[in-house]
């Protein structure tokens, strides 16, 4: 069964940057796209960034245009999400996942968190002013 363990995260300044790493039990993130979710407390999760199976391909959130940068290392199993430039606002739990049911080409990313059916545990990303 595919399994999604994360790492990284934590509490950083305002302008500062964080690492999330999302390892793969098998070679999950070498077949699925992938993505990164957030939620944050008394919100709905949202869609952070996306990565489709060949990698291609990504999808990002508005909010997070030009700050954040998702990557997979097929050789490692594993996908990050590079965050700069943090901001108070971006404080939540994060959450990888990984599409494993969504058929389409090399380059599909969705981007709804009903086309991910494999998800990570979850990490705190704290943000202070």
């Amino acid at each position: 069964q595919d399994k999604l363990v994360q790492s990284g995260g934590g509490l950083v300044q305002a302008g500062g940057s964080l690492r999330l790493s999302c390892a793969a039990s098998r070679r999950t993130d070498s077949t699925y796209a992938m993505a990164w979710f957030r939620q944050a407390p008394g919100k709905e999760r949202e869609f952070v960034q996306g990565i489709s199976r060949s990698g291609g391909n990504t999808r990002y959130a508005n909010s997070v245009k030009g700050r954040f940068t998702i990557s997979r290392d097929g050789a490692k199993n594993t996908v990050y999400l590079q965050m700069n430039s943090l901001k108070p606002e971006d404080t939540a739990v994060y959450y990888c996942a990984a599409a494993t049911r969504v058929a389409g080409s090399d380059w599909t990313t969705p981007y709804t968190e009903y086309d991910y059916d494999v998800w990570g545990q979850g990490t705190q990303v704290t943000v202070s002013s």
